[in-house]
């Protein structure tokens, strides 16, 4: 598996992956949807699968003596690594935004412990529906990359309406860091939990239906 991982980042990565990290900077704009800072994490996996399409990527990998299981399980690891890698490199973002003086983001959910815990189960969405499609036909990762991204902006569209609508959202959720720390951290650890097991069975469908591909 190491040696998987090391093709992963060495040889499939696209270029754009560790870019679009920087653009967690995103996060400092005022007014702005925050959620959209961890949609290039998806963009940035739909390009190395477009990218390993192009390049024969599945079938280099399917010449190494490794399963079809272990192929999909180093994809899901490179994909976790880079969205775990997005929340840590946004959270110092997030505190400069906190520290300046231009009040809260009038479009919905702040920048702080809230917004990255409601980002996990978008994540999650994302890798459930991209890859829940894409490991059925390899060849077709436009279609499932389509699929997962409106999915993604779906969820982003009512996150934010919610953080207005929802009380517990807008007057718990919705606050500065420094309010409301239980409940956040409550919060944040069901949304790891989603992630972490969503993501897992997920894996095992995926992992499943590319067994099932007479490549």
């Amino acid at each position: 598996m190491i040696n998987l991982l090391k093709k992963e980042f060495s040889l499939a990565m696209h270029p754009t992956a560790p870019i679009f990290l920087a653009l967690s900077a995103m996060l400092i704009i005022p007014n702005y949807p925050y959620y959209v800072v961890f949609f290039y994490t998806g963009l940035a996996i739909f390009f190395t699968c477009l990218s390993g399409r192009e390049n024969n990527d599945i079938f280099y990998s399917m010449l190494l003596p490794v399963s079809k299981r272990k192929i999909v399980a180093a994809r899901f690891i490179y994909a976790v690594i880079l969205e775990t890698a997005q929340i840590a490199v946004a959270v110092p973002f997030a505190l400069i935004r906190q520290s300046m003086d231009i009040g809260g983001n009038a479009v919905g959910m702040d920048a702080g412990i809230s917004l990255f815990a409601l980002s996990l189960p978008m994540m999650t969405l994302f890798n459930a529906v991209f890859f829940g499609s894409y490991y059925k036909d390899v060849k077709k990762v436009g279609a499932s990359f389509a699929k997962a991204s409106i999915a993604m902006f779906l969820y982003i569209a009512v996150a934010e309406m919610l953080a207005h609508i929802i009380p517990f959202m807008r007057d718990v959720l919705d606050t500065p860091d420094t309010e409301y720390v239980p409940e956040k951290l409550i919060v944040l650890a069901v949304c790891v939990l989603i992630y972490a097991t969503g993501t897992f069975f997920v894996y095992r469908k995926a992992a499943s239906d590319f067994e099932k591909q007479d490549i």
